[in-house]
């Protein structure tokens, strides 16, 4: 069985207006894609699908976990994602998806599968760094970090550091200003 499946939302037999559909989307879903970028990933997708007359507009958003390891340590965690995507399908002679928010899709379609824009919506909400919040928040102790010596300085000695940089005075700067005052 294709997973794709559970993707497809028929609209051919839908009243016109709003409808609502969820999907639970796991690692089995990106199995399909040979996608394995992060360890773990469980997410919510609703997709609110507005059917007019001659197209229909669909709102797909996703919220979720993946977990993925931190580039700094190599420690895994639970990274909060989520996304929004705004859709709108029109009726044509043959299927054309060129453009980034509008789909052609033939006349004699009755249902339209949404999990090529899950893919990209999900994939694109996960950054390229990955940073463990522990680290960012100074709470995240480590190996790594200790190597990276990430604990050896205090905050006072980097206060101490940039005020130090500030009273520097570049040599250059000190002959300009003796050039102003020399008037």
């Amino acid at each position: 069985m294709k997973i794709e499946n559970e993707f497809l939302i028929p609209f051919s037999g839908l009243k016109t207006g709003k409808h609502t559909f969820e999907f639970l989307i796991d690692n089995r879903f990106f199995e399909n894609y040979d996608y394995s970028d992060f360890n773990r990933i469980k997410a919510e997708a609703v997709v609110l699908l507005n059917k007019k007359s001659t197209l229909l507009e669909l709102n797909i958003e996703f919220k979720g976990i993946a977990n993925v390891p931190c580039d700094v340590t190599g420690q895994d965690f639970d990274m909060p994602i989520e996304g929004s995507l705004d859709l709108i399908v029109k009726f044509g002679d043959s299927f054309n998806n060129d453009h980034d928010e509008i789909v052609i899709i033939p006349f004699t379609e009755h249902q339209i599968d949404i999990s090529h824009y899950l893919y990209e919506l999900i994939v694109l909400a996960i950054p390229q760094k990955r940073v463990h919040p522990g680290i960012e928040n100074g709470t995240l102790e480590s190996e790594a970090l200790e190597y990276l010596g990430y604990y050896e300085e205090t905050e006072e000695e980097t206060e101490q550091e940039i005020e130090q940089e500030n009273n520097e005075i570049d040599p250059r700067w000190e002959k300009l200003k003796k050039l102003l005052t020399d008037k």
